[in-house]
C-alpha cells in the first residue's frame, strides 16, 4: 500500500526502535531491570526505544501531542493530533527471552485513530493501517479477518490479569463460559499483537479488560480496517478511554460479546 507521509514516518520510526530492541533482546540476561510492581517491569531497552520513537515522531511532527507508556502525555501546539505510543508491548515476554513483543504506534486526529502500526521485530512483521485504506502486513500483503462463523472452530485470545490487577475474577468467569464453546483460548502477553493477529485472521477474536489506550489504539484500527468489529466489554463503555475491548470477525463478534458479557 502507498501510505501517507505520516504512515511512512510511523513505519520508519517503528523499525528504528525495533532494531534497538532486538539488540537488547539478544542480551536479555544482562539487562538492568527495575520493577514497577508485581509482574510489570520496565527495562533500559523499553526506555531507550521510547526515546528513539519520540525523536523520530516529534522530530518529524513537532506540533503533534504525545502520549506514551513511560513518559506520559505532552500536549502539542496542534491540539487535534497526537501520537499514542507503546515502545515495548509485551515487556515481560521480552525480559524472559520470549520472542513475542511489539512496538505500537497510533496517530489520533480529532479523537479518532487514523493510522496504526504494530511492529513485531523478532519476526520482522509490520502490521499497519490507515483509516479507510485497509490493513496490510509488510510490503504488499492485504490482511483480512478470518471467515470462520462457528464458535466451535474458533480460537480466541485474551490477557489473564496478573499481580494486583482487580479483573482476575471476571476473566476467570469469561474463560469458564467461553472455553466449552470454542476451539481454544490463547494468552500470549501482548495486546497489540493479539489485535494484529485478529486482523490477520490468525485469531478469530480477542477480549481483555484493564488496559491502557496505548495497548489498544493501533491494534483496534488494524482490526476494523481488516473487516472486523471492535467494541467495549461493558455496554456503554468506550474501549480506548476505559481500557477494555472485544474484537472479532463480523460473523462471531455478537456471539463472543454475548458470552463475555454473560448475556
Amino acid at each position: 500500500m502507498q501510505g501517507s507521509a505520516n504512515l511512512n514516518i510511523m513505519i520508519k520510526a517503528a523499525r528504528r526502535a525495533g532494531r534497538s530492541l532486538v539488540k537488547d533482546f539478544r542480551e536479555v540476561e544482562n539487562l538492568q531491570v527495575s520493577s514497577k510492581g508485581a509482574g510489570d517491569f520496565v527495562s533500559r531497552a523499553d526506555l531507550a526505544a521510547e526515546r528513539l520513537l519520540k525523536e523520530d515522531l516529534l522530530g518529524a511532527r513537532p506540533n503533534y501531542g504525545w502520549l506514551a507508556e513511560e513518559e506520559g502525555e505532552i500536549p502539542g501546539a496542534d491540539p487535534t493530533r497526537r501520537w499514542i505510543v507503546d515502545p515495548l508491548d509485551g515487556t515481560t515476554n521480552f525480559l524472559h527471552g520470549l520472542p513475542h513483543w511489539a512496538v505500537s504506534i497510533a496517530l489520533e486526529h480529532k479523537g479518532q485513530i487514523v493510522a496504526g502500526v504494530v511492529f513485531d521485530p523478532a519476526k520482522d512483521e509490520m502490521f499497519y493501517a490507515e483509516k479507510g485504506q485497509g490493513c496490510w502486513l509488510n510490503d504488499q500483503r492485504r490482511m483480512r479477518v478470518s471467515g470462520r462463523d462457528r464458535m466451535t472452530d474458533a480460537i480466541f485470545a485474551t490477557g489473564v490479569p496478573f499481580g494486583a490487577k482487580r479483573t482476575l475474577p471476571a476473566t476467570l468467569q469469561d474463560l469458564a463460559r467461553l472455553m466449552p464453546e470454542c476451539a481454544g483460548v490463547r494468552r500470549w502477553g501482548a495486546a497489540s499483537l493479539d489485535l494484529a493477529y485478529v486482523a490477520a485472521g490468525r485469531y478469530d477474536g480477542y477480549w481483555e479488560r484493564e488496559l491502557q489506550i496505548w495497548d489498544l489504539a493501533a491494534g483496534a484500527l488494524l482490526v476494523t480496517e481488516a473487516g472486523g468489529l471492535a467494541g467495549p466489554v461493558r455496554d456503554g463503555a468506550e474501549p480506548l478511554r476505559h481500557g477494555e475491548m472485544i474484537a472479532a470477525n463480523g460473523a462471531l463478534f455478537d456471539r463472543l460479546a454475548e458470552t463475555i458479557r454473560g448475556a
